[in-house]
């Protein structure tokens, strides 16, 4: 990997964006000239190929799921070590999704309604989610563990813990938090 360029305000790194989309674009929040937020949001718009990656010291609960609603792929707070960034830049920059905040966990998330199965993407050379693992993944990301699950499917706890282990394989995230923030990027939880 190589470092493109740099700034130190939003309104100057959006333009050098537009002008020479990143494939990968690390960005902090509280930006002079513009607010990272809104940066996002254009980059959402007009170059929505651009991977994103969250790096900040703002902490709050709704953070992470206000940077989920705006389709960004990593989140990590700057104050967790770096090997934690460097794993998040490599994840992200590989087509994955990486969480990594401080704080408690995400409140239960509630049930979208029921619609067509969504075409999800998956890691290169694997096979697309089930049905049944997209209602794990769902459960899963509504903070529901995998004994509450399986009651609640009428499976094994030993089947569940299968179904995340090839949901996880399949969608190239390493954790629930990222679990959860792929789920709500494709519509299949909302925050």
């Amino acid at each position: 990997m190589k470092v493109a360029a740099e700034f130190g305000d939003g309104k100057t790194g959006l333009d050098h964006c537009l002008a020479k989309p990143p494939s990968l674009l690390i960005c902090d929040l509280s930006l002079p000239g513009m607010h990272g937020f809104d940066v996002i949001k254009t980059l959402r718009e007009k170059q929505p190929a651009i991977r994103i990656l969250v790096l900040t010291s703002r902490s709050d609960a709704t953070l992470p799921a206000q940077i989920a609603a705006l389709g960004v792929q990593g989140y990590v707070d700057k104050t967790k070590p770096l090997p934690t960034l460097l794993e998040a830049i490599k994840e992200v920059a590989g087509g994955g999704i990486y969480f990594a905040a401080k704080g408690a966990a995400p409140e239960p998330l509630q049930q979208p309604e029921h619609g067509p199965t969504p075409n999800l993407p998956v890691v290169p050379g694997a096979d697309p989610l089930s049905p049944r693992e997209i209602e794990v993944a769902k459960m899963v990301a509504e903070g529901n563990a995998s004994k509450e699950i399986a009651d609640k499917l009428g499976l094994s706890v030993r089947t569940v813990e299968k179904h995340r282990a090839n949901i996880m394989d399949k969608t190239g995230v390493r954790d629930v938090a990222s679990l959860t923030r792929y789920c709500i990027h494709y519509g299949l939880v909302k925050p």
